[in-house]
């Protein structure tokens, strides 16, 4: 399982660094040390927006269902559970480390200092949509989350002065994956109407015109470098599961999720041809658990099925 998790996260990197060549000359902290562990850092700082897949402790302090930071999360991270909704590192840990930064704090307990290397913003049950996962009560969307990046950027600025930060912010990666949340805890929900207005392929395109909006938004605070997470094989995942006798994928389910992973490459391509300087990695996310899928045994996983449904 481990080797999984790694293939998956240095594919994720490579994608990555490869949007953020030429930056290595520039790079380095946006204050004045670079990260204590001595590694040269690739880039000044990773922003995170997301939602549980890379929520770090955002959600520990709210009145929500959805949170993280008991046991058995985190039996395997230094330090006991923080609210990750895993056992050890996320996707984004892993990245940063392997940029020489160190782990990404949550935007709830950041210090100003810490956040000279990069803040996560990602809440559990968070969506496009302000009225996602409202069933879950506690969560930061994505608006919010931008709200608070922009408190960042003010805290920062005190520090270091408008032109400095404006200049770093552009050297900067931006990991944002939503959307997930916006079918699970939304379109999928009997108790949420947007499945009466919408068909699959109206919903797509609602959700990447709010989405537009919302990365259109990040470039005019100064964000540059984009990694973009398409969504998973959404039918295969526990919860999706769960509701079928034979413990099979939910076909449905995945072919709802299309249009929404061909709406955000199309995005991306209209928002590098309008929002100058912009610079956009898409992280195919459905098609790397495709493969996975396929062939589990080449990842080092050989309980493939229990391990696919728990």
């Amino acid at each position: 399982m481990a080797k999984l998790r790694f293939c998956y996260c240095l594919c994720v990197l490579l994608i990555v660094i490869s949007r953020c060549r030429g930056q290595e000359e520039g790079g380095g902290a946006m204050g004045p040390e670079a990260s204590g562990g001595g590694r040269r850092e690739m880039v000044p700082a990773m922003f995170v927006f997301g939602d549980s897949l890379i929520d770090n402790g955002n959600n520990n302090n709210l009145a929500s269902l959805a949170k993280a930071n008991y046991y058995p999360y985190g039996i395997d991270f230094d330090g006991g559970p923080t609210g990750r909704f895993s056992n050890g590192y996320t996707m984004v840990d892993e990245i940063a480390e392997q940029l020489g930064l160190p782990l990404i704090p949550p935007y709830s307990e950041a210090s100003t200092d810490q956040m000279l290397h990069g803040v996560n913003y990602a809440s559990a049950a968070a969506g496009i949509l302000d009225i996602t996962g409202r069933n879950f009560v506690g969560r930061i969307p994505f608006n919010q989350q931008i709200h608070n990046f922009e408190n960042t950027l003010d805290q920062i600025t005190d520090n270091l002065g408008a032109v400095n930060v404006a200049q770093a912010i552009a050297r900067c990666i931006f990991f944002v994956g939503m959307g997930s949340n916006d079918y699970l805890n939304n379109y999928l929900m009997p108790n949420y109407p947007t499945r009466n207005q919408y068909n699959g392929q109206q919903y797509a395109d609602y959700l990447t015109q709010q989405y537009t909006g919302q990365l259109t938004r990040l470039y005019n605070l100064g964000a540059r470098k984009f990694a973009i997470a398409g969504i998973g094989v959404m039918g295969c995942i526990p919860s999706i599961l769960s509701q079928s006798t034979s413990g099979s994928c939910s076909d449905d389910v995945n072919r709802l999720v299309e249009p929404f992973n061909g709406n955000i490459k199309t995005m991306i391509n209209k928002l590098s041809a309008n929002l100058p300087g912009s610079k956009y990695s898409f992280i195919d996310i459905h098609n790397m658990f495709q493969d996975i899928l396929a062939n589990y045994r080449t990842y080092g996983t050989y309980v493939f099925r229990s391990f696919h449904k728990f």
